[in-house]
């Protein structure tokens, strides 16, 4: 078939089109107006990083280690942030124990074995609207639900229920419809290919879902979790609300169970705490506190691009 002329010029416009030669205008306005908003948004978060180190540096260059392994204090020459950094950990763990079972399992049902009805993708629709949900929504909703709980059940600890087991159950339904989010995201990018192979030798479906589709869609279930996990991590509003300490308390040599059933505080919560304090000297350390949680937030999403990059597979 020979090309008209009117087609070749048609085939020229798509290429230059595709290639950006071809742009008109009105785009190139509009290009250049979304990279100035990026511009923009970019310059007001290098001030504002740029004044948090400023203040926080001098006290982590001084201090060193001792400014993370030294307990809360009133007195800001010799206030650190251990107890606020194992609280995080250890509510981190409960989200981890928590959600990801549950959202995991939920993802599985909801892809692989929940038929696609109109029930189905309202459930879906749902949990999509519940990710959006602002996190003062969970945090009344951990006040009115999970300290009753706690308290209901004896594990008050003296402070009516509010500690970090419900601390910890509010965070975990926090994150878990991004939890059922990126798991279903990864399960729906195997390809049906393999479970049709599967299913034509025989397997159940059960042995398809285990054997075959968990562990091709393990990498992207994992770069979610983590990318999860460093969400509740950083997370202030909800445990403020569930009675995070905001002032200074010991736990002495208390145990386990007494840690997670008293007084509890995290990074977030004391970031904010010494934020509200008139002297100067807390200022900087909240700047330094800041800092840290920066890095370790920093730290968490890398490892979650370096599993992304290093277990991805192309189909």
């Amino acid at each position: 078939m020979v090309s008209t002329p009117r087609s070749a010029g048609t085939a020229d416009m798509v290429r230059a089109s595709i290639s950006g030669r071809g742009s008109r205008k009105g785009g190139k306005v509009f290009e250049y107006s979304l990279l100035a908003s990026l511009m923009v948004a970019l310059l007001f978060l290098a001030i504002l990083l740029a004044d948090i180190f400023r203040q926080g540096l001098g006290v982590l260059f001084d201090r060193g280690l001792d400014f993370v392994t030294s307990p809360l204090s009133l007195n800001p020459e010799t206030a650190g942030i251990w107890q606020s950094l194992t609280g995080s950990v250890l509510l981190t763990i409960l989200v981890a124990l928590i959600a990801f079972p549950i959202g995991i399992g939920s993802a599985i049902y909801l892809e692989e074995y929940a038929p696609d009805t109109r029930f189905t993708r309202f459930i879906n629709t749902n949990i999509r609207n519940l990710a959006g949900v602002p996190s003062i929504v969970y945090g009344i909703l951990g006040l009115t639900m999970f300290v009753t709980f706690t308290r209901s059940i004896g594990l008050g600890g003296g402070v009516n229920g509010r500690n970090m087991i419900a601390a910890g159950l509010t965070l975990a339904v926090l994150v878990l419809p991004i939890v059922i989010i990126t798991a279903a995201e990864a399960l729906r990018a195997v390809p049906n290919s393999i479970r049709e192979a599967a299913f034509g030798v025989g397997a159940t479906r059960w042995e398809v879902v285990r054997y075959h589709v968990l562990p091709s869609a393990a990498p992207g279930i994992l770069t979610g979790t983590v990318l999860t996990l460093a969400r509740a991590f950083g997370e202030t509003a909800p445990l403020l609300l569930v009675g995070a300490a905001t002032g200074f308390f010991t736990t002495g040599n208390a145990g386990l169970l007494e840690q997670t059933t008293g007084p509890y505080t995290a990074l977030p919560v004391t970031v904010f705490s010494w934020a509200r304090q008139p002297d100067a000297q807390f200022r900087e350390l909240t700047a330094a506190a800041i800092i840290v949680l920066l890095v370790l937030l920093l730290t968490a999403n890398a490892a979650a691009v370096i599993l992304r990059n290093r277990f991805e597979r192309r189909w």
